[in-house]
């Protein structure tokens, strides 16, 4: 099933999710920096990763609602991308909450704030590991005809169509 926003013939959404996986979950590895080292620079770096990851998800979260809204009614694979979805959002939510936190203590790794961060992590494990399942075994995002001998997207072709 085709993703629905494409730019340059790729689904903008898996384009998008990298960042705020990457910052949220690096944020959370340097606090624990932070505390290993002592060195507040980790933690400070963290705070503004954690609000960098919260824009890029909250991005991410609109190409992923439009193409969710693209997959039918009734089927697994939209009751997978619900809970993909709204998952989501909950590590959104954590995340910021702890950013709400930190906000006047950007220097300092508090107990609170951390252990939001770690379970948001976990969560986002969660909510990746479905986000795997509706491409790699629904094919939800997946050109109608991929296979390995697909012509570039750019070609203005169907995956269908073979590469001579």
């Amino acid at each position: 099933m085709n993703s629905r926003v494409k730019v340059v013939g790729h689904p903008i959404h898996p384009m998008l999710v990298v960042f705020p996986l990457g910052l949220l979950a690096s944020s959370l590895v340097f606090d624990f920096i932070a505390l290993a080292t002592g060195n507040s620079d980790w933690a400070v770096s963290s705070f503004y990763m954690i609000a960098a990851g919260i824009v890029g998800g909250l991005a991410a979260a609109v190409f992923g609602l439009l193409d969710w809204l693209s997959v039918p009614s009734g089927t697994r694979a939209r009751a997978l991308g619900a809970w993909h979805g709204l998952g989501n959002v909950v590590v959104v939510v954590l995340f910021a909450v702890a950013w709400a936190l930190r906000f006047n203590q950007r220097t300092d790794v508090a107990l609170a704030p951390l252990v939001l961060q770690i379970l948001a992590v976990g969560m986002a494990l969660v909510t990746g590991w479905l986000g795997g399942e509706l491409v790699d075994r629904m094919g939800i995002g997946v050109d109608d005809g991929a296979n390995p001998d697909a012509p570039s997207s750019l070609s203005g072709r169907r995956a269908s169509e073979r590469v001579q």
